[in-house]
């Protein structure tokens, strides 16, 4: 099967304000901006962090609360489609001042000390996303598998 080849269409760079939802403020300018395929990436601090682990057995999401600042370490996730509109899913991996990593997907509720976002829009054949039986997630649909 041969792979999807994207091309790069528009670039999106700039700082979230002091306070703003990081996972809303990605998913409003994906949503606003109607991009339907790309990549995110971020780094900088958070005030507070909510993400969230998906249990393969249970085929459901928990989720973690950090109430207190830890730093970016990554943030990266991919731009597609979900139920027809853009949907941002993004995993982030925070530090606390000893060091200590935390991660999960990023969830509301992670409001940004200081951010520079990254949102790259690219052009070719959107990715659908779908509930899929087997892992009881909505994932991109069997037409983008690679293999």
């Amino acid at each position: 099967m041969p792979l999807n080849t994207y091309t790069s269409k528009r670039t999106f760079l700039g700082r979230l304000p002091n306070g703003a939802d990081l996972y809303e403020s990605i998913a409003k300018i994906c949503l606003d901006e109607d991009i339907k395929v790309g990549r995110v990436t971020a780094i900088g601090a958070v005030k507070k962090a909510t993400v969230a682990y998906y249990d393969q057995h249970r085929k459901r999401y928990g989720t973690l609360k950090f109430k207190k600042a830890l730093e970016i370490v990554s943030c990266i996730g991919n731009v597609s489609l979900k139920e027809g509109k853009p949907f941002a899913h993004v995993h982030i991996l925070l530090t606390d001042d000893k060091g200590r990593a935390f991660g999960g997907h990023l969830m509301p509720g992670t409001p940004v000390f200081a951010c520079e976002l990254f949102i790259e829009e690219l052009e070719g054949k959107a990715l659908d996303r779908k509930f899929d039986e087997k892992t009881g997630l909505a994932i991109w649909t069997k037409d983008s598998m690679i293999v």
